[in-house]
């Protein structure tokens, strides 16, 4: 999985950090990035995409992917900056929180996807990066765990929507409490389904 980052480094390059997100699709809850430059030497043949793994896996490679890492950084963008911006642009803006956080710029960005528009960095997107890509793993890690946190703290802020269950997917029960109840004020109300609740709520 370390492919991308041998041939950088061969090429001479230093400092590579890889850059995923994490929650561009639920129906509450933030968009969450992480960045992570870790060493060289670094080995983990565990570290694969978070969504292979366990929330227990997670949680342990997260330990030790933090412990490790050079310097690592998480960017977030809550709900009402996604319902002003768009997810599009807020998954971009919570990249460049997590990469302007590190400790230090890296040489080159490996991210998953697409490539950040208006990044002064040199970069290179990879499709199904947190699967082909060792940092971009690490990073998708890094990110999913952080955000899963936040999660189960507005957990206890709104049970009633179970959101350290859900993480704020628009799972059965989640859209059946909608219908009941409404939104709380982290759920993204510019998506679609979230508007066709609040016009059926007005009927």
């Amino acid at each position: 999985m370390r492919r991308y980052e041998k041939r950088l480094w061969i090429e001479g390059t230093e400092f590579i950090a890889g850059v995923d997100e994490v929650g561009r699709g639920p129906l509450a809850g933030p968009v969450v990035s992480a960045a992570v430059i870790l060493p060289k030497d670094y080995c983990n043949k565990e570290i694969k995409d978070s969504k292979k793994l366990t929330p227990l896996q997670r949680e342990r490679l997260f330990s030790d992917i933090i412990d490790n890492a050079i310097t690592y950084a998480v960017g977030c963008v809550d709900a009402q900056v996604i319902d002003k911006i768009n997810i599009l642009r807020a998954t971009f803006e919570s990249m460049y929180r997590a990469i302007d956080k590190l400790k230090f710029l890296p040489d080159h960005i490996l991210v998953d996807g697409f490539v950040i528009p208006r990044l002064p960095i040199p970069q290179t997107g990879i499709k199904k990066g947190d699967n082909l890509c060792f940092s971009i793993a690490a990073a998708s890690i890094v990110a999913k765990v952080f955000r899963d946190r936040i999660m189960e703290l507005y957990d206890i802020e709104f049970p009633i929507y179970r959101f350290s269950r859900n993480k704020g997917y628009g799972t059965k029960y989640h859209i059946e409490t909608l219908l009941k109840v409404g939104p709380c004020k982290i759920h993204r109300k510019s998506f679609k389904p979230l508007k066709l609740i609040t016009a059926k709520k007005k009927l």
